[in-house]
């Protein structure tokens, strides 16, 4: 590969980081937006429909990738980044009109192609540098994944001045007429000051394009893509109702701490790409699938206040009971010692708790005068558990899985360039499908996960089997490997 001027090359990764940093951000309006209608009791949607509305955008983003790398590696990243920006502004502005759930949905899947603005600035990115510095460049570009932190930090407030503090509640249209306009300015902007390149599968076919999809490579990519990507989005506006429900946050407070969790993932990228070039992507991947399954168990855990049966006293003799009190019962001669509650669970909920709390006491369930047999239960044994959930460890957790799943993002994608120089378009918009998809399933399975548990955590034990199962099948390869050839190769690339 040509190694072409660094200052021309750092310009238009500049520019591509820039449009990518504000597609992202409108592709994750929903997150932000349609919390905001629910809360307010605007529309009267469901957790499912959430879920649906959280995830059509990321779907079409997703299926747009594969034409739109395709695209890419034909004409160009310049005039097909262009036309995206201008084509999804439309739908924006018309979701400013949406009056029900199907016309939100509708105006959702038409600016979601922004989601594809990705597959176009992997390939425009990765033309303009050498295999040596490919995955730094892309692990910057794709930085812009911060983009999400542009909403959830700043819409909730954009929201409460556009509808006056929320006495004018109709006000909310104003914000994706917003969002259009900046997508046309950015357009303009992206056409004029960048120059157009395309690689040397220019002129192929397209049955020559998709060659490479019948690699099995692409597709393990893409599941790992799946994960690392498709549930940091999932997360990203997921993180906003979760918030506002299990911790009883604002609506700013809430977009504030979902921030704190897509910021760091996105900003991270780049130093996933600078560890994937130094040590291989492989070595990188088994650290973030293996952390993912670890941070994705201590997030599982609900917020709990539990009362159950705890360890009661059977008596040893059957006799007459012949003294009651708080503290023990007596049958007979024998005297039974009794835990008494302490309350120490009494102010729970003012207190800093990191680790799970139990209290456990007995009461009697005999009277004086009363004739017991022998191992009759004579006292019940109650238990109070409670684990707070505390909202710093719980949004800490986030963050860390949320760099973990960045670095990943990177390290992803290094390899791609590696094994299809010439065809980074099409392999990259492929993964970036499965990696979208990830983004749209997930919403809507946690709504049904939500709704058929009744716990807002239950979204990460999705996230522990889907780790688990990607940390499973590269070993495997991994594995396979070490038994066809020498066992040095093991953690070199695939």
């Amino acid at each position: 590969m040509e190694i072409l001027s660094s200052k021309k090359a750092n310009k238009i990764l500049f520019l591509n980081t820039f449009a990518f940093t504000i597609s992202f951000a409108a592709w994750l309006l929903n997150g932000v937006l349609v919390t905001f209608l629910v809360d307010n009791q605007i529309f009267d949607w469901s957790a499912v429909q959430v879920g649906w509305l959280l995830g059509i955008p990321i779907l079409t983003g997703a299926l747009f990738r594969l034409p739109v790398g395709i695209l890419t590696d034909k004409f160009g990243g310049r005039p097909v980044y262009t036309i995206l920006l201008i084509l999804c502004a439309i739908p924006m502005y018309l979701l400013s009109y949406a009056t029900n759930f199907w016309s939100f949905a509708l105006y959702s899947l038409g600016f979601g192609m922004a989601g594809a603005s990705f597959a176009v600035g992997i390939a425009y990115t990765s033309i303009w540098f050498p295999k040596e510095k490919q995955g730094l460049a892309l692990g910057i570009f794709g930085a812009g994944n911060a983009g999400a932190a542009i909403t959830t930090m700043a819409g909730p407030k954009l929201l409460d001045y556009l509808t006056d503090g929320k006495i004018n509640l109709e006000g909310w249209r104003v914000m994706p007429q917003i969002y259009a306009l900046v997508l046309v300015i950015i357009a303009i902007i992206f056409f004029f000051l960048t120059e157009n390149k395309k690689p040397k599968t220019s002129s192929k076919t397209l049955k020559g394009l998709l060659q490479p999809l019948k690699n099995i490579r692409v597709w393990r990519f893409g599941m790992y893509y799946f994960l690392v990507f498709g549930c940091f989005v999932s997360f990203a506006g997921w993180l906003v109702p979760y918030y506002t429900n299990v911790y009883h946050l604002d609506l700013v407070t809430a977009g504030l701490l979902a921030s704190a969790f897509s910021l760091p993932s996105g900003v991270i990228r780049a130093f996933g790409g600078w560890l994937s070039d130094k040590y291989s992507a492989r070595r990188v991947m088994y650290w973030v699938l293996g952390s993912s399954v670890i941070l994705s168990i201590l997030l599982f855990v609900p917020k709990m206040d539990v009362f159950t049966t705890g360890q009661g006293i059977n008596a040893r003799q059957p006799g007459t009971v012949t003294e009651v009190t708080t503290n023990f019962i007596k049958v007979g001669e024998q005297k039974y010692v009794l835990h008494s509650k302490k309350g120490k669970l009494r102010n729970a909920n003012n207190e800093f708790r990191i680790l799970p709390a139990k209290e456990m006491w007995q009461e009697a369930k005999v009277k004086v005068g009363d004739v017991v047999t022998k191992k009759q239960l004579i006292a019940k044994g109650k238990t109070h558990i409670y684990f707070q959930a505390n909202i710093w460890m719980f949004t800490f957790l986030a963050i860390l899985i949320g760099i973990i799943w960045g670095i990943g993002k990177a390290a992803v994608y290094k390899h791609i360039p590696d094994y299809f120089p010439e065809e980074v378009g099409v392999v990259g918009g492929m993964v970036g499908v499965l990696g979208g998809l990830g983004g749209f399933v997930c919403p809507i399975l946690f709504g049904y996960l939500l709704e058929g548990t009744g716990m807002w955590s239950s979204s990460w034990i999705l996230m522990f089997f889907l780790s688990a199962i990607c940390l499973v099948w590269m070993h495997r390869v991994v594995q396979r490997m070490i038994d066809k050839k020498v066992p040095k190769l093991g953690f070199e690339e695939n």
